[in-house]
Parts: structure tokens; C-alpha cells; sequence
């Protein structure tokens, strides 16, 4: 019996036991070990750009410790589905069943080829758009790769297209490792980025370099600057002092000259150019080194500079007084045109004077024009145009009222060619007895010895430095007959009121049918530029034009503008009128001209129009667009450049010239040419 009992305690000791002890230890290992395979797999499973991947290589644990996993810096899109590592803390825990410990080790570091081929294919893709960038295909396999500037796209591990037997690697080397690869990360993120921006900074230098084009005769430039330094030479101590390179230098500069002659493009050059520019280049260089004043030559060079703005200056002024003169000075032909007409006039009979169609002259129920010029060919090209594209000609009348000196001639021309079925009338200012001095404020200060001073004595102290407000056109009172249209037509109810200088491409008449809302004129607007209000035109410095108009507000254009005469005459449209011209006496409201007075006059009196009804610029403006040309009922060239002159704008001249007959007996008497 007692054996029975030693043999029971000693079984119990040997097997059951061992057991117990194995069975509690084993539930240990497989709590944390269970933790540990949580931690492992949201490890191993990292999102790069919205693709799931194992990672292939983790540190394998060959101690007999488990210590805390590497802190590594994921990108913010990459590490959406990965834990805080700082809230990882894995307490160290006594591994000791070897069959476990390879167990683990299987689970870091299986993988089958179908991931390692999806993992390698999703790093292509983040390095290769960069090695695409990269113009000198620099490739760095410890480096960080970048796909978009400011992303940082991290790879987890470095060695993914290893082998999984690298995985047997131990724990401690693979910690020394990660802490190398987290400071080399940092510092190669740094300079990738840098690399990144500093490419981005290059590449704009580089696409002005191919987008320039080369400078269109560069060498007639560079010849003419070759002159330029060869007088500088002749002008300095060391080259005055040294007589043979003086007489080589002038002997290249002859030559030079001669090659250069009046040519302008590098086209016209001689053959012997080149040769020229070379061997000069080789004496410059010769003069060069003879300079050992750098002071003189700088001090040479900005005598000339300042000679040279002197002299733009001057040439400015005298590019600016030429053009003026240009515009107020009337051609050969244009003068010889009216003189040959009035003579024609005078040899007419008395009977064959008048015009036809009299009795429509002030019927209200047509279309009627007004038009005030002293030029007999742009007021037959403002006729023309308008009856080419008027859809009933014959219900069409035109005023023309011009001075006396080019009464005749005017009458002579529309008697001579008829404008089809519209009707005609031509008048001089001078039948208009009731506009004289004691009526007319501005025709009293047009005759003024003040204001014949100010115009014809050019050379006065107190003259105005702005010579296009000494245009003597400004003494003409056709100027200002728009400010009488009542009187002039006291039967009309609407007018039409157009400048010589304009071109009708479209059919008018609706503009009689325009309800203007109570006000009194229509026209359009100009304020799309800043020079175009109120401030550009009258001085607001004055209390009396501060206090009345706002500087900002819109300004329109004479050129094209319907008239209701009705409300002109219930408004006193023209009383208006008189008393701010008496208030500018002086000029100290504006300056000259009729478009200041206007805005003045149809202040809160004036409905805007749409553009495409009146198209200015053409005078002055060589960028006015094309299809707001081809889309506009009236066409102005407002500005010095008058299609008519030589300075005109050659390609909007078509557009006025068409409507002239350059075939007519007279022209061609007058030699007036296309």
C-alpha cells in the first residue's frame, strides 16, 4: 500500500505536473502572443495610395525579449489605416517554446510571389514619374521617393524586392538599422524636396530660353553697335595716344559705314558683312586692352547716355509737333479738290443750282442726317456709305452744312454725283443770321484777341504745352454747331448727327425707333478705358465741376449720336449750354474742344447705346479688334490719322477708300491716289 501511494506521488510529480505548469505557461504565451499577432498584422498591412500591402521584411525575433517596435514616419495619406505607435507598448514577455518562436517568424515573414510582384509594381509607380521628371535620371534605392511636390510618399521598407529568407535576420540588427533609415529618410526627404523645388525654379528659366526667338536683325544691330564702341575708343587718352590703332580704327569704322549704308535688315547686307564685323570685332578688342582707365571709359559712356535721352527727348517732342502739323495741314489734293470744283460751280447756270427733292428737307417722317465738315471727299464717303447700306434710300435726307469757303465746291460735288434716291441739302454757315456774337458765347470767345493770341503765338509763356489744344480747327465754328441743332432744323423731331470721319457699314434707321427713356441724346459709351471718364476731360480741381459731376462717371463719343429735338427744346438743351460756356471764359473748367462742353450739356440727358453701334479708334488705335470692326454699324477714326492722310492706319485705310471713286474726272485732275 505505501508503495502504491510513493508510485501515485511520484506519477503525479513526473506527468501531471509538468502538465499543470506547461498548460498555465502556454496560456501566457498565447495571451500575448495574441497581442503580438494584432500588432504584426496592422504592421505588416500598410495603405500606399489606396493599395493594401504586406510588408516584407519585419524584424525577426531571435531573442528572448519583445521589445518595443521602431517609431517609422509614415506619409499622411499612407498611414490612415495604420495605429499610433504611441499607443503601442508591448510590456517584454519570456518566450519559451522554440515551436512558438518559429511559429511568429512565419507570420512576419511569409509572402507569396503574387504580393512581392504587386508590392514592386506600386513602387514602380511612385519612382518612375519621378525618374521621368528627373531629366538626369538620378536614382538613389536608400532614397525616399516624391510623386508630387509637398507629398511626402514614404516606403515602409526599403528592401522589398529581397528574398524572404533575409527575414531570419536578428531583432538587434534590425533595430540599428530602422534607426539608420529614419535619419537618412529625413535628411534625403530634405534634399529630394529641395532637388524638386530647385527643378521648378530651372524649369522656367529653361522655357523662356526656347520660347525666345531670335532678335530679327541682330546684325545689322550688332555692326551699329560696333560703331558705337569704336567712338568711345577714339574718344579715350590711351587710343588718342596710340596713332597707328587710331588709324586702324577709323579705317574699320569706314568700312563698317559703307557695309552698313542705309541697309535695315540683315537681308539687304552685303556678302562681305560678316567679314566686316569680324575684323572690327578684332580691333575692338585691340582697343580693349590698350584701356587701363576703366573710370574714363564708364565716365564716356554715361556723357553719351545722357546725350543720347537728351536727343530722344528732343526727337520726341519734334515726332509729337510733326504729327500735330500733319493733322491740321491739308493735302495737295485735297486743297487742289475744292478749287477745282468752284470754279466748275461758277460756270453753272443758276438753274442748274438746286437740288431736287426740296420738299422733303423737313419732312418728319424721314430719316434725316447732319453733318457739319469743310472736307468735300469725307462727306461724300459719309454719303456714299450711308446710302450703300440704307434699305430705302429714298426716305433718306442729308444736311451738310459747311463754311463759306468750301460752299461751292460741296455744292458742286453732290451736283455732279447725286446720292441715288436720297435727298440733299447743302448750306453755309453764314445764312445763319441768328447765330452771331450776342447769341453765342463761344462764338463771341472764338473772337476774342485772347484766344486768336493763343493759337496763333506759339511761342507764349503761358501757352499750353499740349499742342492738340492749339488745333485751329478749334476756331471753326462748324465745331460747335451741334449745340444748335434746334435752330438749324426747327421742324425735325429726331436727327442724326455724324462726324465726317466716320464710315457707315449698316443700315441706321432703327436708331429712329430707339426709345432714349426721356433723354435727349443716344450714344455710346467709352468708359471701358480709365482715360475715357470725366476726370480725363474737365478739372476737378475747379469747386464748380467738383461739386456738379463725378469724376468716375462714363464718358460717351461724338460721331454717331441720335438727337430727340423735342426734348432738347423742352430740356433748353442749349440754355444749358451758354451758361457753362460763359463760366469757362478762361478755360479754367476745360480746356478746348467740343466734347468737354458736351459731357457737361447731356450730363444725366444722355442714353448709352451698345457698342457694336459705334466703333472708335481708328485714328489712333492699330489694336482695335477685328471682329468689333466687322460687327459695327459705324466705324470712327477719331485721331490724328485720318484715312485720308498719309499717316492714316494702313489697314483700316480699305475701309474708307472703298467708298471713293479714285476714276472721277476731278480726282484724278487733283492727282489724288488710293
Amino acid at each position: 500500500m505505501v508503495v502504491r501511494n510513493l508510485v501515485l506521488v511520484l506519477l503525479f510529480v513526473t506527468v501531471v505536473a509538468p502538465i499543470v505548469l506547461y498548460t498555465d505557461r502556454l496560456g501566457t504565451f498565447k495571451t500575448s502572443s495574441s497581442s503580438r499577432d494584432e500588432f504584426v498584422e496592422d504592421v505588416t498591412t500598410v495603405t500606399l495610395n489606396g493599395h493594401n500591402e504586406r510588408l516584407n521584411v519585419l524584424p525577426q525575433e531571435s531573442a528572448t525579449t519583445v521589445k518595443e517596435p521602431i517609431r517609422i514616419v509614415y506619409s499622411d495619406t499612407s498611414t490612415k489605416s495604420l495605429p499610433n505607435p504611441d499607443d503601442l507598448d508591448l510590456q517584454d514577455t519570456h518566450i519559451a517554446v522554440s515551436g512558438q518562436e518559429s511559429r511568429s517568424t512565419r507570420v512576419l515573414s511569409t509572402t507569396d510571389e503574387e504580393e512581392q510582384d504587386q508590392r514592386t509594381n506600386l513602387i514602380r509607380e511612385v519612382t518612375d514619374p519621378l525618374e521621368e521628371e528627373n531629366d538626369s535620371n538620378e536614382h538613389d534605392t536608400d532614397t525616399t521617393t516624391h510623386k508630387d511636390i509637398g507629398e511626402d510618399t514614404i516606403d515602409a521598407d526599403d528592401q522589398a524586392d529581397q528574398s524572404s529568407d533575409n527575414a531570419s535576420q536578428n531583432t538587434q540588427d534590425m533595430e540599428i538599422k530602422h534607426e539608420q533609415q529614419s535619419t537618412k529618410h529625413e535628411q534625403q526627404t530634405t534634399q529630394t524636396s529641395s532637388k524638386v523645388r530647385k527643378k521648378e525654379r530651372i524649369k522656367p528659366d529653361t522655357s523662356i530660353q526656347n520660347d525666345q526667338t531670335p532678335m530679327p536683325d541682330a546684325r545689322v544691330r550688332q555692326l551699329k553697335d560696333q560703331i558705337i564702341r569704336a567712338k568711345v575708343y577714339l574718344s579715350l587718352p590711351a587710343t588718342r595716344n596710340n596713332p597707328h590703332f587710331t588709324r586702324e580704327l577709323r579705317g574699320r569704322m569706314k568700312e563698317v559705314q559703307r557695309v552698313l549704308g542705309d541697309v535695315r535688315k540683315d537681308s539687304e547686307l552685303p556678302r562681305n558683312a560678316y567679314d566686316k564685323l569680324k575684323a572690327m570685332e578684332q580691333t575692338l578688342a585691340k582697343g580693349k586692352q590698350l584701356q587701363d582707365d576703366c573710370a574714363s571709359v564708364v565716365k564716356k559712356l554715361r556723357a553719351m547716355l545722357h546725350s543720347t535721352e537728351e536727343q530722344l527727348r528732343v526727337h520726341k517732342k519734334q515726332t509729337i509737333f510733326l504729327t500735330q502739323l500733319t493733322a491740321k495741314t491739308i493735302p495737295k489734293g485735297l486743297h487742289c479738290l475744292p478749287l477745282r470744283l468752284t470754279t466748275e460751280y461758277y460756270t453753272l447756270n443758276s438753274s442748274q443750282h438746286d437740288f431736287p427733292n426740296q420738299e422733303k428737307l423737313e419732312d418728319p417722317q424721314l430719316y434725316h442726317y447732319a453733318l457739319f465738315s469743310d472736307n468735300v471727299l469725307a462727306a461724300a464717303v459719309v454719303v456714299n456709305s450711308t446710302i450703300t447700306y440704307a434699305k430705302d434710300p429714298s426716305k433718306h435726307v442729308f444736311h451738310i452744312v459747311t463754311d463759306r469757303l468750301n460752299y461751292a465746291a460741296m455744292r458742286m460735288w453732290f451736283l455732279a454725283n447725286p446720292p441715288g434716291k436720297a435727298s440733299i441739302q447743302v448750306q453755309n454757315i453764314e445764312e445763319f443770321t441768328w447765330l452771331n456774337a450776342s447769341y453765342s458765347p463761344v462764338l463771341k470767345q472764338l473772337g476774342s484777341q485772347s484766344m486768336i493770341d493763343y493759337y496763333f503765338r506759339a511761342h507764349r509763356a503761358n501757352s499750353d504745352s499740349n499742342l492738340k489744344y492749339r488745333n485751329p480747327k478749334y476756331l471753326s465754328i462748324l465745331n460747335h454747331l451741334r449745340f444748335y441743332l434746334p435752330e438749324i432744323f426747327p421742324k425735325l423731331n429726331k436727327v442724326l448727327f455724324l462726324d465726317d470721319d466716320i464710315v457707315v457699314k449698316k443700315d441706321l434707321t432703327a436708331l429712329w425707333s430707339l426709345d432714349l427713356k426721356g433723354n435727349v441724346n443716344g450714344a455710346v459709351e467709352t468708359c471701358g478705358e480709365s482715360f475715357h471718364r470725366f476726370d480725363r476731360y474737365l478739372n476737378f480741381s475747379n469747386p464748380l465741376i467738383s461739386k456738379n459731376f463725378d469724376p468716375h462717371a462714363c464718358g460717351w463719343a461724338y460721331g454717331m449720336n441720335i438727337f430727340d429735338l423735342d426734348q432738347w427744346k423742352r430740356q433748353n438743351i442749349t440754355g444749358v449750354y451758354h451758361r457753362w460756356q460763359k463760366l469757362n471764359q478762361d478755360r479754367q473748367l476745360w480746356k478746348l474742344g467740343t466734347l468737354p462742353p458736351g459731357l457737361i450739356t447731356f450730363w444725366k440727358r444722355t442714353y448709352p447705346l451698345h457698342r457694336s453701334w459705334h466703333v472708335l479708334g481708328l485714328g489712333y488705335n492699330p489694336n482695335v479688334n477685328q471682329k468689333e470692326i466687322e460687327r459695327a454699324a459705324v466705324i470712327h477714326y477719331n485721331g490724328n490719322m485720318k484715312p485720308w492722310l498719309e499717316i492714316s492706319i494702313p489697314k483700316y485705310r480699305n475701309y474708307w477708300t472703298r467708298y471713293v471713286d479714285y476714276d472721277h474726272l476731278y480726282l484724278r485732275e487733283c492727282n489724288i491716289n488710293p
